[in-house]
């Protein structure tokens, strides 16, 4: 098989170059100067155990490629509010043999939420959700990093909206070469809702800076229980802590990279770049959405979720509102 990583920034980028350096045939889809030093230097791959370089096939869009092959995989890896452009950019590329990529090759979604596999589902026939959890970083164009040890990462995968079959089983074969591991669930929503509370962090991440003080660790737990009612009024069965320690173990933990400072999450990556959007419509839009639907309230992910496009629209740098600052905004001072 051969993947190509829609979206080769911090996961998609280690993504791929795990899987190049394991034998898997990859090609990166990247824009802008991050494509241009893709091409030019290579991808420039940070990790506990050095850096290493893979000269990969770096293109746009499908028509550099030419036909698809029948053996591709497509992995979508761009931030939530990307995915409509990539789908439509993906989805109607011809197919050797006859058909198109949404008519015929399997798409993987290796993002943070729940909608991108229902925008995929829309248009793709086959469709595949990841869990991800890999701690990594876009560190400058053409370089990422990934602080995980002794595994890089792991990434539940399976069928959307359920189930498991053989191409799972492949793909997921790929990625346990490649310093993953990659479990195949049928349920893979369960471990993607787990994930989707913890990231309710992310815009508090991205608007305060890193959670060290009481207070935020306060509004975390206040982020995280509005979600938890959500769910539970929704319905919607997602793992539970303990299930996903025995599943972690120590797999993975964070090994110091020389030269490499992590910073922050996705989130506080994507207005540390300047990016001007940020996915919080799809994290703590999410809850949001969920609240309304099923009349619980959710004040606090409505106010970090306003916060975090407001940061992004305006460029504005990561960590600058105190937390006291939103404290007082949420009433919680009172």
């Amino acid at each position: 098989m051969r993947y190509i990583i829609i979206g080769a920034g911090a996961v998609g980028g280690v993504v791929g170059g795990r899987l190049a350096e394991a034998g898997s045939e990859v090609v990166l889809v990247a824009r802008g100067t991050h494509r241009a030093a893709l091409r030019e230097h290579g991808l420039r791959l940070r990790v506990p155990d050095g850096e290493f370089v893979h000269r990969l096939p770096v293109v746009e869009d499908p028509a550099e490629l030419g036909e698809l092959r029948a053996d591709d995989v497509l992995v979508l890896a761009v931030k939530t509010q990307d995915s409509v452009t990539a789908l439509r950019t993906w989805g109607p590329a011809p197919v050797a043999g006859g058909g198109t990529a949404a008519e015929r090759l399997p798409l993987v979604c290796a993002q943070n939420g729940v909608e991108s596999q229902r925008l995929a589902l829309r248009t793709f026939r086959t469709v595949y959700g990841v869990c991800v959890w890999l701690p990594c970083t876009l560190v400058e164009p053409g370089v990422v990093s990934a602080a995980g040890a002794p595994l890089t990462g792991i990434l539940h995968l399976g069928r959307y909206p359920y189930g498991t079959d053989e191409t799972a089983r492949l793909i997921a074969a790929d990625l346990e070469k490649s310093r993953f591991e990659a479990p195949v669930v049928p349920d893979v929503t369960r471990w993607q809702y787990a994930k989707l509370l913890a990231n309710l962090g992310n815009a508090l991440e991205a608007v305060t800076g890193p959670m060290e003080s009481e207070e935020a660790v306060a509004l975390f737990e206040r982020l995280k229980a509005e979600g938890a009612a959500v769910l539970a009024a929704a319905g919607i069965p997602y793992t539970g802590a303990e299930e996903q320690r025995a599943v972690r173990g120590d797999k993975v933990f964070l090994a110091p990279l020389h030269g490499t400072p992590r910073g922050g999450g996705s989130s506080w990556q994507s207005l540390n770049r300047g990016t001007g959007t940020i996915e919080a419509d799809y994290l703590n839009g999410e809850i949001a959405l969920l609240g309304r639907l099923h009349g619980v309230p959710t004040p606090l992910n409505d106010l970090l979720q306003r916060l975090a496009n407001a940061f992004a629209r305006e460029r504005r740098a990561p960590g600058s509102m105190a937390v006291g600052e939103l404290v007082r905004l949420t009433g919680m001072d009172h």
